[in-house]
């Protein structure tokens, strides 16, 4: 065994070094054992378009029937989301091949339970703690070949209204990027009637010689597009969980400004009760937004496994993180890149509005406009770090400027009045300290940026 950890995202390696046919062999024994223990003797399968993708969801399938455990294994490509529903409508764990947005030599195991949302820290270490162990078979499950799309489709109906967005005519294009939402966003589009434009809407396990990643670096063809166009532009990444937006302008829309755009337009145009959930890293906007529209914020630790379990324990109108992903009350604790791009469109048919327009609207209703930014600091060792932390929890200020209120939920976040923070947090698997900075004003940002940390 060789570098095999199952994180919240589960476990990915570069495809014939770590991620290879025989830690694969165990790390889907482990998910079986998993399985048997907790009385499951169903599964699904699932995998992106990424290299080897079919052949290892068809290795993972061969390996749990031959357990006893019957296996709805997807018959093309599928988002993460998708198959993510169908867990949680059939209360049915599931298992997809996807390294997400990592580079294209990556191939990654992902383990989503029954509830449909990532699995938490309890269910991935006992999934490690099975690593390697004898297993005890039941009688031979079946492989059947599943389309999952319909049921997820019907769903979506329930949620957006479609018929608003076909008759807003909105002009957008469609970046494919190469990633798993081709052939399930644009059918969708095209089963509702709505017209858009499309760029590079073929799989490819090489994703243009790039990252799946719908980052501003990576759009430079949609963003060319949109420019032309005079359009908005929206992109998946690889396995298509997350989402990237370009407006008018072709200016990059941050992940923080849609998710305060859209819970506007839950709460006033869909009359949408409970909660905005966010966590430590994202933007002081969302909590502004949810000031003004009177409804409280959860605040979780980084990562989608802690606001997919805030979800599930309480009313959410919406949920998300500044990495790209979010979700809504009535869909699945896991973050879903063709929701969002739904919802933008929403969004925009109920307000006859561009985009660039409702962030300007976003802002006025705010009071401010935010700039981030962050530096990475290396270390020996996790001691040193640990020190430096230990130093912020006591602090009183920086530099000049006096902390006003902290919060240790991950990593220290430090607020220098109601406009500015200071989040200090660990990697998870770098000796780095993150530090990320916010701000309504550029100089603070930078004066900021420019102290001795250490």
């Amino acid at each position: 065994m060789a570098n095999i950890k199952f994180g919240t995202d589960g476990w990915r390696g570069i495809l014939g070094k770590e991620f290879n046919e025989e830690n694969f062999t165990l790390a889907v024994n482990a998910v079986g054992k998993y399985l048997f223990d907790h009385d499951q003797n169903k599964v699904l399968i699932g995998y992106d378009p990424r290299r080897a993708g079919d052949d290892y969801a068809g290795l993972a399938a061969g390996i749990l029937s031959k357990q006893g455990i019957d296996v709805k294994l997807s018959s093309k490509v599928i988002p993460t989301p998708v198959l993510a529903y169908y867990a949680g409508l059939t209360s049915t764990p599931a298992i997809m091949l996807t390294a997400s947005h990592n580079p294209p030599e990556y191939l990654g195991l992902k383990f989503i339970p029954e509830y449909a949302g990532p699995a938490t820290d309890d269910i991935t270490s006992e999934i490690m703690t099975n690593i390697g162990k004898k297993l005890v078979s039941f009688e031979i499950g079946g492989i059947q070949p599943f389309d999952f799309f319909n049921e997820y489709e019907k769903h979506l109906h329930t949620l957006i209204d479609f018929e608003k967005i076909k008759q807003a005519n909105i002009p957008f294009i469609f970046d494919g990027l190469y990633s798993s939402t081709i052939g399930y966003f644009d059918k969708i589009l095209d089963n509702a009637g709505i017209n858009y434009k499309s760029i590079r809407m073929e799989h490819d396990p090489d994703f243009g010689g790039e990252m799946p990643d719908p980052k501003p670096k990576y759009l430079t063809p949609l963003i060319e597009e949109v420019k032309k166009f005079g359009c908005i532009g929206l992109a998946n990444d690889g396995d298509g969980d997350r989402f990237g937006v370009v407006d008018e302008d072709g200016e990059y829309v941050s992940p923080n400004e849609i998710i305060s755009i859209l819970a506007r337009h839950l709460i006033m145009n869909k009359k949408a009760e409970g909660a905005i959930i966010k966590t430590v890293g994202s933007s002081i906007l969302i909590e502004k937004t949810a000031e003004k529209l009177g409804v409280p914020v959860i605040e979780t630790a980084v990562g989608f496994k802690h606001i997919g379990n805030a979800m599930r324990e309480n009313k959410t109108i919406i949920g998300g993180e500044e990495s790209g992903g979010l979700s809504i009350g009535g869909h699945i604790p896991e973050k879903d890149g063709i929701l969002a791009n739904l919802l933008i469109l929403e969004v925009m048919a109920y307000s006859g509005k561009k985009l660039k327009d409702l962030r300007k609207d976003l802002y006025n209703f705010t009071g401010a406009k935010y700039y981030t930014d962050r530096i990475d600091l290396s270390f020996n060792n996790r001691e040193e770090i640990d020190n430096i932390l230990e130093k912020y929890k006591t602090a009183e200020g920086i530099d000049k400027f006096p902390i006003t209120r902290k919060s240790m939920i991950d990593g220290i976040k430090l607020y220098l009045g109601e406009n500015t923070t200071i989040l200090i947090r660990p990697s998870g698997t770098e000796p780095l300290l993150r530090i990320y900075f916010e701000s309504s004003d550029k100089g603070t940002l930078e004066k900021l940026k420019s102290i001795d940390y250490v």
